[in-house]
């Protein structure tokens, strides 16, 4: 093949969404921290799927460009998602216009996404997706000039560098070192260069298995017996199948032990199949040993119940006539009152386990009666997502950075929603400078739980530990919830500090919190518990 034809592009993407539902678990297990987050292979897979949906219908090389540049943008998940949503539009820059891609034009694409990528990064750091995207683009500049117009040979050039650049990430990020994996963000992308090689290139690529290093676990679901509470089952999983009557029979038994609410209908070799289960990869995996699934949607069930919420249309008088409003990110019903108690006009569900896309925060900003926004993303890994919504919207939007929910809910008391101006625009600087001031007085604890092995900053982790998290920082770990609370508070408080207020989880029942802090022996200081009902967290921190 000497040039890429659209409906060549539109193969690669298909084929690099397959790559990644395929490998999404294994790249979630790359994640250094061994703490329950918006895992990168998830939040990729899902940006991905975007684009997926976006290509239905386009023709032309200039249909397939926009909609890969629309579809990554509205559906980017999380940092890994954004990054790589920037990557894709790069390269549209170039694409688009054009009717076939020749081994320059894919070389300048290559170098316009890496350059989009660093340029979307405050701070880049090498060693991350980063630096596999600059390298695979130096080797696709250096081919041009070696290659002819062999696109196999091309595309075997940026891989091959692609695959050395990640197999280095360790030795440019002493992090990854430690932990012993590569970075996922990197892997990640490997597979959009694998899957240009395959399409493009024409030729089998062999993934370097021993980098990707999957850790599923998947023999613990062996031990499930009976069947589940279809009622707490957390995802909803769907897609088509291309698979023939003896494969399909074998994906029923094999989702039997995974979940609930099973349809699967059809025929002639095509089936439309629909599962409610809390085991997303094994449900997805099912199918691909039996045959092809395509157009997979994911839908976290708790995350819809509690987004619906966010609609609703019986705001006090006070915050629907503000000129600006607050938008928020947090998960659980007791933190998401919280937040409309002290005037936020909007929450959107998300959190660690589910990061909310781009078009998530978009369509609520939009929503919201506010002429003005303030975003409080509430998670380090949905600022990045925020910070791109006062670009696609007519609103004055300022993201305050918070990356915790208690740093978010201190953000709220410098919030006047009575502040009013002639211009919309300074009125939402100034209540984000309020905010950003109101959220910088307090210090931030979390107790989750660790879901791998790990070592992180010299201390050894194992899976199970209750860890103890200040600042975004592991300071220790515990048996119980309430031995890490105790590293956590130990850690917070000062001679200084006034106030503590803990933010109880779902699983935790009141009194067990207020054993907890009775133990604690916190003379002199003020201590406020309040139901969260935060999913993976048992206890979130406050100190004042």
């Amino acid at each position: 093949m000497a040039d890429l034809r659209s409906e060549d592009l539109k193969r690669v993407i298909t084929r690099f969404y397959e790559r990644l539902t395929e490998y999404r678990h294994a790249i979630d297990e790359l994640n250094v921290y061994p703490v329950p987050d918006g895992d990168t292979g998830t939040n990729m897979a899902l940006t991905v799927g975007s684009v997926v949906e976006a290509l239905d219908g386009a023709r032309t090389m200039t249909e397939v460009a926009r909609a890969v540049s629309h579809g990554s943008l509205m559906g980017a998940r999380g940092n890994s998602g954004v990054i790589l949503s920037q990557i894709l539009r790069g390269m549209t820059e170039v694409i688009d216009g054009r009717d076939v891609l020749d081994v320059a034009a894919l070389a300048e694409a290559l170098r316009r996404g890496s350059d989009g990528a660093y340029g979307a990064v405050m701070r880049p750091v090498e060693g991350t997706i980063l630096t596999v995207a600059r390298e695979a683009a130096d080797a696709a500049a250096e081919a041009v000039t070696e290659v002819g117009d062999d696109l196999g040979a091309f595309w075997r050039r940026v891989y091959d560098r692609a695959v050395d650049a990640l197999r280095r990430t360790p030795e440019m990020l002493p992090v990854l070192a430690q932990a012993g994996v590569v970075d996922a963000g990197g892997a990640g992308l490997l597979l959009l260069l694998a899957a240009f090689c395959e399409i493009a290139g024409d030729a089998e690529v062999e993934l370097p298995e021993q980098l990707l290093r999957a850790h599923a676990h998947l023999e613990r679901l062996e031990e499930t017996t009976g069947d589940p509470d279809v009622a707490d089952l957390r995802y909803e999983v769907m897609f088509f199948l291309d698979a023939d009557d003896e494969g399909v029979e074998r994906l029923r038994r094999r989702w039997a032990e995974l979940g609930g609410s099973i349809v699967v209908v059809g025929g002639g070799g095509t089936y439309n199949c629909h599962i409610h289960t809390d085991h997303i990869g094994p449900a997805i995996e099912a199918a691909v040993e039996v045959g092809r699934p395509r157009d997979i949607r994911v839908t976290d069930l708790q995350e819809e119940v509690e987004a619906r919420e966010h609609h609703r249309p019986e705001l006090p008088p006070e915050i629907a006539a503000a000129q600006v409003g607050v938008v928020a990110v947090a998960a659980g019903e007791g933190l998401m009152r919280i937040f409309r108690s002290l005037g936020a006009q909007a929450v959107v569900g998300g959190g660690q386990s589910m990061n909310p896309s781009t078009l998530d925060l978009l369509e609520t900003v939009e929503h919201v009666p506010a002429a003005a926004v303030v975003l409080l993303p509430d998670n380090k890994n949905i600022v990045p997502v925020a910070r791109q919504i006062a670009d696609l919207t007519s609103k004055p939007v300022q993201v305050v950075p918070t990356r915790s929910v208690p740093e978010g809910l201190a953000a709220m008391f410098g919030y006047d929603p009575s502040l009013r101006t002639d211009d919309p625009a300074e009125a939402v600087e100034a209540t984000a400078e309020a905010m950003a001031a109101a959220a910088a007085d307090v210090r931030c604890g979390e107790v989750t739980r660790a879901v791998r092995d790990a070592t992180v900053d010299g201390t050894s982790i194992s899976e199970g530990d209750y860890l103890a998290l200040v600042d975004g920082a592991i300071v220790g770990t515990a048996e119980t919830p309430e031995g890490a609370l105790r590293l956590v508070v130990d850690e917070l408080i000062d001679p200084v500090t006034e106030r503590l207020t803990l933010y109880v989880g779902a699983g935790i029942d009141r009194g067990s919190a207020e054993a907890a802090v009775a133990g604690l022996g916190l003379d002199g200081i003020d201590v406020e518990i309040l139901d969260g009902g935060q999913p993976l967290y048992p206890y979130l921190v406050a100190a004042e």
